[in-house]
């Protein structure tokens, strides 16, 4: 018995390919929500996440400087990031207080990640401007990014796509209450 080509009606030429449509998406790839100025008037979403409830804001812990919060376009489960609340862009921005506290909710952030997940390793970084990659350059973030061996498997490296194994509302539930 031979195996025939699966047909695609009406979508152009039929091939092998099979798709995974992910609409939501095109929302960040369009910039929106990005911020067009100084702050939460402009629509920056790191000065309006505060704003909201945690659960809503699926922010994961609060400080007096800075919070910590799930990415909305994660690369793992448990992609987070923490951020300053006062609206600047350059890490040279920080004072003192701000810098700690950053520094310490990051280090928190790695503990809670290594216990409710079993984290092996981690990707932590700040894209300081457009040009370094930064989806949101006018407002600080440092992405902490859990791995695990073995993680990159044929979805990424093929496909292009990530498969994330648990909603964000439950992750962030999760998360909130190791904190």
């Amino acid at each position: 018995m031979t195996s025939e080509p699966e047909q695609q009606i009406g979508v152009g030429a039929p091939d092998q390919f099979q798709r995974l449509w992910t609409p939501h998406r095109m929302a960040y790839i369009q910039g929106e929500n990005k911020p067009s100025g100084p702050g939460a008037e402009d629509g920056c979403p790191f000065c309006t996440i505060p704003e909201k409830s945690d659960a809503d804001g699926l922010i994961i812990a609060r400080g007096e400087k800075v919070y910590a919060v799930l990415n909305l376009y994660p690369y793992n489960g448990g992609h987070l990031m923490t951020v300053p609340f006062r609206h600047l862009a350059d890490y040279t921005e920080l004072d003192e207080a701000e810098t700690l506290e950053l520094a310490a909710f990051t280090k928190r952030a790695m503990t809670v990640l290594r216990r409710v997940s079993g984290a092996h390793g981690f990707n932590i970084g700040m894209n300081q401007g457009a040009v370094a990659g930064a989806g949101i350059a006018a407002h600080l973030h440092q992405h902490v990014v859990p791995r695990w061996g073995g993680d990159t498997n044929f979805m990424p490296v093929v496909g292009h796509t990530r498969v994330l194994p648990q909603l964000l509302a439950d992750t962030r539930a999760m998360l909130a209450a190791a904190w």
